[in-house]
């Protein structure tokens, strides 16, 4: 056996002695590193679109990725699409999802291939307000007016809504829940149609986003009668002649007893991605929302900015789970 010389073995023994105490480089952050999938759950030029691809935009010319980023509209069965892609992408950090609380409440009305748990939240960043909208020239000229009008005709007045077992849906399931009057509901394709449903005076009213119906407020073809917020939207400049948002009063205030109803637009990750694409996700929407580009989103949707961190999702996701399972149990939608 060759024995090294003592010299050789000390200077041997030290060197690996430093190797070991050294300190070593720090591990890179994780960065995508080839283009990444903005996966919508509706259909192109829908709220959730939008939301998406304003994000894009802001990301694109604020250089906050260093690859480019592609949009996929995935929006059939309510975005069930969407969010099975998203499931069936196990682990690839390059996938995010963009939706609403149809990715915790839709498996609750349909047989879908996901659960809310599997996928990973990244955020929510905005919140659509709900109005209670009629025609212009309906007699009615407060919320009070017209729930009074329909309890005189049980079942006669028609609400227009977007989809079914969705969001207009289980928010006229509340007004009624909460006045004790009865609606027909007419589900449409989206928003916009039932916009224009109201417009024709096809429907007696509908629930619309302030977005989704501001054209047909400035053009004088419906207006609203109430928000469902706890407090009037902030003061913009007219909408009309003689309103803006502001004027608005809290259907509350009118008589309807749902304080706030609100929808979150929120971003997610498919199943066991790392940890560290989680959390850098989560600081570029961060980053999203500190741009011009976000804030006239913002003012031009008539949304209200909150951004929430996966953590705080949970507690919003866990309440609107529990009382939107107590609700669909009590209409026999739970397909579980």
């Amino acid at each position: 056996m060759r024995v090294l010389p003592t010299l050789t073995l000390a200077f041997s023994l030290g060197a690996a002695s430093l190797a070991a105490t050294a300190p070593r480089p720090a591990l890179a952050a994780w960065e995508p590193n080839r283009p990444v999938e903005f996966v919508v759950t509706s259909g192109a030029g829908g709220g959730t679109d939008l939301f998406a691809r304003t994000i894009q935009a802001a990301i694109q010319k604020h250089e906050l990725l260093n690859v480019p980023v592609v949009v996929t509209n995935k929006g059939g069965g309510s975005g069930a699409e969407g969010f099975v892609y998203g499931r069936g992408s196990q682990g690839d950090p390059l996938k995010v999802i963009f939706g609403t609380n149809n990715e915790w409440l839709l498996p609750y009305v349909a047989r879908v291939a996901w659960k809310p748990e599997q996928l990973v939240p990244v955020a929510a960043m905005a919140f659509d307000e709900f109005m209670l909208w009629v025609k212009a020239d309906a007699p009615y000229k407060t919320a009070a007016d017209y729930i009074a009008a329909a309890r005189e005709k049980p079942g006669a007045m028609k609400m227009g809504g977007s989809q079914t077992k969705d969001t207009d849906q289980i928010l006229t399931l509340k007004i009624q829940k909460a006045t004790g009057v009865r609606f027909t509901y007419i589900p449409f394709r989206g928003g916009g149609e039932a916009g224009v449903q109201l417009a024709g005076g096809h429907v007696d009213s509908d629930v619309n986003n302030p977005s989704e119906s501001v054209g047909g407020w400035r053009g004088d073809q419906v207006r609203p009668l109430c928000v469902f917020r706890k407090e009037p939207l902030p003061a913009t400049e007219k909408v009309t002649g003689t309103q803006s948002w502001a004027d608005i009063p809290t259907c509350a205030s009118q008589g309807i007893a749902v304080d706030e109803y609100r929808m979150p637009r929120t971003v997610f990750l498919p199943p066991e991605v790392p940890k560290e694409a989680q959390e850098f996700w989560t600081n570029v929407m961060r980053k999203v929302t500190e741009t011009p580009e976000w804030k006239d989103y913002i003012a031009r949707t008539v949304q209200s900015a909150v951004f929430m961190t996966p953590d705080q999702m949970k507690p919003l996701m866990e309440e609107e789970q529990k009382s939107g399972k107590e609700m669909f149990a009590a209409e026999k939608w739970l397909v579980n």
